[in-house]
């Protein structure tokens, strides 16, 4: 979103959801509220050096269908490619965070997370810890992916504070990363739904994406979004 859009104060940013919303049906805004009622913030997804597009483009593509909003991005010696063809638009219904600012962007991702109140639950086989069933979920956490080949660097986990694996009962030892990240999003999203955790978003969180949703689904909402703050904000 634009950065002159999220630093207004709450009550204008109602008045542009009313007027941006002005350019989509009925039909459009309600399908929105519905979808916006399951996505949750409380769980969120990290992604360390995912280069394989397909890999890259079914990820996003689990987060969205199983209500997950943000998705945080580690580029380190990989960019992070899309394939449009598996993740059929989904990217523009998530907010996608993508650190390859500095020399230790891992460190820079997770620690940023740890601030907000995140823990962080490295994914991987080689470590017992929690599995899907046991990991506590009532505090926020983020799930931390790593590549296929070479599984997440040292470093994160390191940082990690806690670690899930996925029980396996065949001679191989670990799925696909997309595969494996569709089941632990699946099944934790579930466990969320029907537990007491406050898992929904709030008031503000929803206006500020139904906003976004709204201006990614109409023709020169640039337009619209300029000529509205140049009216009410000064």
């Amino acid at each position: 979103m634009n950065a002159d859009i999220e630093n207004l104060d709450h009550d204008l940013k109602l008045k542009l959801l009313e007027h941006i919303t002005a350019f989509i049906t009925e039909d459009r805004r309600a399908r929105f509220n519905e979808v916006l009622k399951q996505r949750t913030r409380h769980m969120t997804i990290i992604l360390e050096d995912i280069y394989q597009p397909h890999n890259a483009s079914a990820v996003l593509r689990s987060c969205d269908c199983f209500g997950i909003q943000d998705v945080h991005i580690i580029e380190n010696r990989n960019k992070y490619q899309v394939n449009p063809d598996v993740a059929l638009g989904s990217a523009k219904w998530l907010t996608l965070y993508k650190y390859n600012k500095t020399q230790s962007n891992t460190a820079a991702c997770l620690r940023s997370l740890k601030e907000k109140g995140y823990r962080i639950v490295a994914t991987t086989p080689h470590t017992d810890d929690f599995t899907p069933a046991t990991l506590p979920i009532g505090k926020p956490f983020a799930l931390l992916f790593g590549t296929e080949l070479q599984g997440l660097s040292e470093e994160a986990i390191s940082l990690s504070d806690e670690f899930i694996k996925i029980p396996m009962f065949g001679f191989t030892e670990s799925l696909n990363i997309s595969v494996s990240a569709a089941v632990l999003i699946h099944s934790l999203t579930l466990r969320l739904r029907n537990s007491e955790v406050p898992w929904a978003l709030n008031e503000h969180e929803q206006t500020d994406i139904l906003i976004r949703w709204a201006a990614a689904t109409i023709s020169r909402s640039n337009v619209i979004l300029s000529d509205f703050l140049k009216k009410n904000h000064s």
